[in-house]
């Protein structure tokens, strides 16, 4: 590891203080490595650079919807390099909660959500890349 100083001024360190107790971190240095990777991550992200990820879709889909199994069988079967897993828990109101991992370029990864996203019958979709 390497040893970095940095000067912040006392609203900042107030807030990044506040941070740490809200998600009990015991120490500054875990709390600042921690938010610089995902300041990193959304950086990395909003220039469009592609690495090698792993990441989690999250989404709720109404399954009585005309053909989605099928849709969403074929979306899945065009996108084997990804490694999906899939994970499906009902919910009241036959509803189902799905959340699938994933491991692959960050293009193919948002590529593969965005198409489901975009599906008839999938609601509340959400994507968390890991780098």
């Amino acid at each position: 590891m390497q040893r970095l100083t940095v000067t912040l001024d006392d609203e900042l360190m107030g807030e990044i203080d506040r941070f740490m107790a809200t998600r009990g971190y015991s120490n500054r240095s875990e709390a600042l490595r921690d938010l610089v990777r995902a300041g990193l991550t959304r950086g990395i992200e909003a220039i469009g650079e592609t690495r090698t990820c792993r990441a989690t879709l999250t989404y709720v889909m109404a399954p009585e919807t005309r053909d989605l199994a099928r849709r969403l069988a074929a979306l899945y079967g065009a996108w084997t390099t990804l490694n999906p897993v899939r994970v499906q828990r009902p919910l009241i109101g036959g509803e189902v909660l799905e959340v699938v991992l994933l491991e692959g370029t960050t293009g193919d990864v948002r590529s593969l959500a965005e198409a489901i996203a975009a599906e008839r019958g999938v609601r509340n979709g959400r994507l968390i890349l890991v780098p």
